[in-house]
């Protein structure tokens, strides 16, 4: 989905590096979260997370994503960042890649979701055959993958339309370019509030975890440790707690949402997902 540039997009590219060469210096390395928000709120939710994280740890972080989901996951996919936010990663193939949970984001549990506004006039699943659906990307697991998976074991063919992020597919569907949105609960329960919007649930998946921190296999030990500790200490420093509340409180989480370790047994249900899904979901 192209970006229009605005006002803000000089000053966020000081702030965020999207999807350029960069050369990495001795400890200094490149964190890539999914594109659950559009660029800039998703710069305005991390980069006092990750400039806390390098503070504390002693380890320069710094930003990278792509435009659309799915750039930021090829970057990932390519090896060009060292540290990730992400549930793209617990294929089988993508388990060889070497990437490690270390933490996750401790919130409420999240769901896959089919999602329509409130005022629609769709009920159920099959009312959506034939008609445009919206989803970020085809990389969105919880969003888009076991979603889409839903409609195809239902035999319910919808019109794919990829928005590029969580929230560009939401609006696309509250505008009524789409009739209805593949979501994460987690975004669409935080883009109903910030925007005062009401929707209808017409599918909910079994619960899952939040998304999870992830290293590369390439970080030394150390770094990777330092790091780690780092978002898992924000919850006990009274600095750190009150960036995570701002920050949660801006895309609409709660605002004690904290990281937590995680050493990723916690992410069977992602990985149950890809025994039974379709080959073109895989």
């Amino acid at each position: 989905m192209p970006i229009r540039p605005g006002r803000w997009f000089a000053a966020l590219a000081a702030a965020v590096t999207l999807g350029l060469p960069m050369s990495v210096g001795a400890q200094e390395y490149r964190f890539s979260p999914v594109n659950q928000y559009g660029i800039k709120m998703t710069a305005e939710y991390w980069n006092p997370i990750i400039d806390y994280v390098s503070e504390k740890s002693g380890i320069k972080i710094v930003l990278k994503i792509g435009r659309t989901s799915a750039e930021t996951t090829a970057m990932v996919l390519q090896q060009e960042v060292e540290f990730v936010f992400s549930n793209h990663l617990f294929s089988p193939e993508r388990e060889k890649l070497g990437w490690k949970v270390t933490a996750r984001r401790d919130t409420p549990p999240i769901f896959a979701q089919i999602v329509v506004p409130g005022d629609s006039t769709i009920r159920e699943l099959a009312d959506l055959a034939g008609q445009e659906v919206a989803f970020p990307g085809a990389e969105a697991l919880v969003a888009y993958k076991m979603t889409y998976a839903e409609l195809l074991a239902r035999k319910i063919d919808v019109r794919v339309v990829f928005a590029g992020n969580m929230d560009a597919a939401i609006v696309q569907t509250f505008s009524g370019k789409t009739r209805a949105v593949g979501a994460n609960s987690q975004l669409i329960e935080g883009y109903a509030k910030r925007e005062s919007k009401s929707y209808r649930v017409l599918w909910t998946s079994e619960p899952l975890h939040d998304l999870a921190l992830n290293v590369s296999g390439k970080v030394p030990a150390r770094d990777a440790a330092a790091v780690n500790r780092a978002f898992v200490e924000m919850a006990s420093d009274p600095r750190g707690r009150e960036i995570m509340a701002r920050a949660s409180k801006l895309v609409g989480l709660p605002e004690n949402t904290r990281f937590i370790a995680s050493d990723g047994r916690e992410y069977a249900t992602y990985r149950n997902f890809f025994k039974t899904a379709p080959l073109s979901l895989q």
